[in-house]
């Protein structure tokens, strides 16, 4: 659906090896020396459900089907990247590109691991970081006004947008997120956003990176400092151990669960962020179930029956008649689809029905 996930944080912090873990697979060089990544590397990531597993032990499908994500691991940025440092323009260009920005954050100490700062301190690292994506905005928005202030003296419009964009200018001119600016609700700010892509307006989840014995122990003092944070700016945070969730990569699901019990941890810090991020993107799942497969659909929240349909086939929402929906704990607990329509469980919705997330559903069309 063209939405993503861009990683980012300063060199070092743990961004290459979450992504390997990710992809559950070793291509994003993770190595101990600053832009050791050059290009985004790009992932699509299934998102875990368990509720698949439960559709296929009734349906026994040849196959399962999961909704995706796409994740971009994005070059460690530094002090100074929006001027050019490091390799700072090329890859904020890149986070432009995705609508949710996971910031990993070192949250461990460890003399064998370089720190481009110096030092363990995350509130520092967070405003390097996100100080950054704000002189870009700056940027960004100052070619617009140029462009907007020659186009007021016979636009309308553009003397309408160019109000917007110096009240905003204004209030980014002090440090200040796009995302705090009073007037974001305003559609004469959505449609600037919409052009420009503001990097401070995006949604953020915060990767805390700490190590084993943190993760064990429910965090560290360095975790507070970015839960606190994160809490002032209406953020989310994630603790993960991005070393052990590497590992994990190579063990079973049985295997992996064990290994995390062990640790007093019920979810992985991956699939905690891939759920929070599939969320962050308002997105959601409905179900298909049948021999050949069971399969997990990928749309908006809020989504209608017709356009829920188009995901699967342009057809199906051209031709659309009725959908047919189940509930997926009425599929479970009845024990699929021919038990739930004997108990009146099955349900025939029209071209109004808003999708559920977890629906069941199979769609009747004309050709």
């Amino acid at each position: 659906m063209g939405l993503g996930v861009g990683i980012v944080g300063l060199p070092n912090v743990g961004k290459s090896t979450t992504f390997n873990a990710l992809t559950k697979a070793q291509n994003a060089e993770a190595q101990n020396y600053p832009f050791c990544t050059i290009e985004p590397n790009k992932a699509i990531v299934p998102v875990p459900d368990k509720r698949l597993n439960e559709l296929a032990k009734i349906v026994n499908p040849d196959k399962i089907q999961h909704s995706t994500i796409d994740f971009v691991d994005i070059a460690g940025l530094v002090r100074g990247a929006s001027k050019g440092e490091g390799l700072g323009n090329q890859f904020l260009s890149n986070i432009r590109e995705v609508e949710v920005i996971l910031h990993m954050v070192r949250c461990f100490e460890d003399g064998n691991i370089i720190h481009v700062e110096g030092d363990v301190n995350p509130l520092r690292d967070i405003e390097i970081i996100e100080t950054e994506l704000i002189y870009a905005d700056i940027s960004q928005l100052e070619k617009k006004i140029e462009r907007l202030k020659k186009q007021a003296k016979s636009s309308k419009e553009s003397a309408t947008q160019l109000v917007i964009a110096e009240e905003l200018y204004a209030h980014i001119g002090e440090l200040q997120p796009v995302k705090t600016f009073e007037k974001i609700d305003d559609e004469v700010f959505k449609s600037l956003d919409k052009e420009l892509r503001f990097l401070s307006n995006k949604d953020v989840i915060y990767g805390t990176n700490v190590d084993e014995d943190s993760l064990a122990n429910g965090g560290n003092k360095y975790v507070d400092l970015v839960k606190e944070h994160a809490s002032n700016v209406n953020a989310d945070v994630i603790m993960l151990c991005a070393k052990i969730e590497e590992e994990l990569v190579g063990l079973s699901d049985e295997e992996a669960t064990e290994f995390l019990a062990d640790l007093g941890v019920n979810e992985s810090g991956l699939e905690q962020i891939i759920h929070k991020a599939f969320d962050k993107l308002g997105l959601m799942s409905y179900f298909t179930a049948g021999k050949i497969e069971v399969r997990a659909w990928t749309i908006r929240k809020n989504t209608k029956a017709p356009q829920a349909a188009a995901v699967i086939h342009n057809d199906f929402e051209k031709g659309f008649i009725k959908a047919e929906v189940i509930s997926y704990l009425d599929f479970i607990t009845l024990g699929g689809e021919s038990k739930c329509k004997e108990a009146g469980k099955l349900r025939l919705e029209g071209k109004d029905y808003i999708v559920q997330d977890g629906d069941v559903m199979h769609f009747r069309f004309n050709v």
